[in-house]
């Protein structure tokens, strides 16, 4: 008979992984931060298991935005209806709510909220999260 197999690990304990976003594109960091937060990253990731480890996000007022979304503020509007709401008059305000925002669209519904919770977006370098020893993690 084949039985389901659920991985085995230890779920209570969470890692730290600290993301620089300079010169990095949007959509490349919020996946990456996406997948970290559901878990993904991991060998024995399960969809019914929380395996999800807390994701700090440092320099995103450095973060590269395309020149599609940000050359064309006339079409490309972050809420639609609000006059004076493009990304760039965005992006220059509040950078770190872009990055909250991609990365909370891109999470499943169900688990929004408690996968949004784990998100730590900084504009600078500067984070006050050195106690929990954040590992730096390298992507392409």
């Amino acid at each position: 008979m084949n039985d389901t197999f659920i991985p085995n690990s230890d779920y209570g304990t969470k890692k730290w992984y600290i993301i620089d976003a300079s010169k990095k594109p949007l959509g490349r960091v919020s996946t990456v931060i996406a997948a970290v937060l559901q878990g993904k990253h991991k060998v024995d990731y399960h969809p019914s298991v929380d395996m999800g480890d807390y994701v700090i996000v440092i320099n995103a007022e450095t973060m590269h935005l395309d020149s599609w979304a940000v050359g064309h503020p006339k079409y490309r509007v972050y809420s639609p209806g609000r006059p004076g709401s493009s990304l760039k008059l965005f992006f220059e305000k509040i950078p770190k709510r872009i990055v909250e925002s991609a990365v909370r669209n891109m999470l499943p519904n169900g688990l929004r909220q408690k996968f949004y919770n784990r998100l730590k977006v900084y504009s600078g370098s500067e984070h006050p999260h050195m106690a929990q020893n954040p590992i730096l993690l390298e992507w392409n």
